[in-house]
């Protein structure tokens, strides 16, 4: 959608380098650029020095892939963490999301994405190869594949796990269920199936 002639044209362009953000619509687009022209300019520049600051120091760590300001990352180099589990995730940020749990206390591996046939990825596209590697270099007991639970997040847990077996270690995958807090009655068949399949002794 163009941006109305009637807008000046840094207004405009702004509008429009926000439109291009994932989930960002025009209208969203607008209202953060007014919001910004709202507020003082230190606050407007605080927010351009820290997205050029990501794009300037943040780099992939070379161990585990994730995003990071040193080499090797926090996680890698934390002594504390379990060596013997590797956390096999699709992005960056699905490391942010089980962090928050505070449940888990071993290291990671980012693949970069998901096989994906329709997008044209393939398992050469991730860093399959380099998980691989590693499995072999560090002999670690369990791989846990925290891929998500669709149709490309199935397909690449299926293919790491064939290709990891092999080689000795536990290879788990996440369990699916029931939201805490949730009704048996508003689950759909598929979740509540992977429930039961997934039932635990108490």
């Amino acid at each position: 959608m163009p941006v109305p002639r009637a807008i000046a044209e840094p207004v405009a362009a702004l509008i429009n380098e926000f439109s291009k953000l994932p989930t960002i619509g025009p209208k969203t687009a607008a209202r953060l650029v007014f919001y910004l022209l709202n507020r003082p300019r230190h606050e407007a520049q605080a927010l351009a020095e820290a997205i050029l600051a990501v794009k300037d120091k943040v780099h992939l760590c070379t161990t585990c892939y994730s995003l990071t300001e040193h080499d090797p990352c926090d996680l890698c180099s934390d002594e504390r963490r379990d060596a013997s589990m590797i956390c096999v995730v699709a992005e960056a940020k699905d490391i942010y999301a089980i962090e928050r749990t505070g449940a888990y206390k071993g290291r990671y591996h980012v693949l970069g994405g998901l096989i994906s046939p329709m997008d044209g990825i393939g398992p050469a596209q991730l860093r399959v190869k380099e998980l691989v590697e590693r499995v072999g270099a560090d002999a670690p007991a369990e791989i846990i594949l925290a891929t998500n639970p669709n149709a490309e997040g199935e397909a690449t847990a299926l293919y790491v796990g064939r290709l990891l077996q092999p080689l000795g270690m536990a290879v788990t995958r996440l369990a699916y269920g029931l939201p805490i807090g949730g009704d048996i009655d508003y689950a759909d068949e598929v979740t509540l199936a992977r429930a039961l399949e997934g039932r635990r002794v108490l």
